[in-house]
């Protein structure tokens, strides 16, 4: 879901690092006065700049916030194994593919229910770290030729995707207020763990794309 990793190996640090900033609980990082930070990579395909960025602390995401972010999160992943169900290859693959997708529709059936009950209405913070990404990963997926291009193409998204949700879900415990939301992002994280380590597994048998 997040950048089309085998032409720019350097967009998962660039998601890691919009993670960051979305996810900050008020700490300030201004930069020196009058220094401009370099044009790289990473800044060319991040948001505009953040309160952080220009010397002011990004705001701090709410339950509110959190509970949409990790529901997009499920979704995207959700999808994006739905589509290597039907176009991997490799019968291994096509196993996680399909473990995706139903994993990551019962934790966002569960933080949906949550949600209900807590009656907290879902809302994306300004600075979404997930949408465009998504739709990047799915671009990527959708244009990869069937065979064992795609399998590598999609396996070495999952293990950048599931690194940064991890991170994701680190930060969203740390910043949300309600007990509940906390337990239930405390018992997600195992799950998101088992899938980075199973995607890395597939990584070093399947190799890395080669286009």
């Amino acid at each position: 879901m997040f950048g089309v990793l085998r032409r720019n190996p350097l967009v998962p640090a660039a998601w890691l690092g919009i993670l960051t900033l979305a996810a900050c609980s008020g700490r300030d990082r201004p930069e020196a006065a009058g220094e401009a930070p370099a044009a790289t990579a990473d800044t060319a395909m991040s948001p505009a700049p953040t309160g952080t960025e220009t010397g002011q602390a990004a705001p701090r995401l709410t339950d509110a916030n959190i509970v949409a972010l990790l529901d997009e999160a499920n979704a995207a992943d959700s999808t994006a194994g739905a589509l290597a169900r039907d176009k991997a290859t490799s019968p291994e693959v096509k196993d996680f593919a399909k473990l995706m997708m139903s994993d990551h529709h019962a934790l966002r059936l569960q933080g949906q229910q949550l949600a209900k009950r807590l009656k907290v209405t879902p809302e994306l913070p300004a600075n979404d770290p997930v949408k465009s990404l998504a739709e990047q990963e799915m671009a990527a997926l959708q244009s990869a030729a069937k065979g064992p291009e795609f399998d590598r193409t999609y396996i070495e998204h999952e293990v950048a995707v599931h690194k940064a949700v991890l991170d994701l879900a680190e930060q969203s415990h740390e910043a949300a207020q309600n007990e509940q939301l906390k337990a239930l992002i405390e018992k997600a994280k195992p799950v998101i763990q088992k899938h980075l380590d199973q995607a890395e597994k597939l990584q070093e048998k399947l190799g890395k794309p080669t286009a």
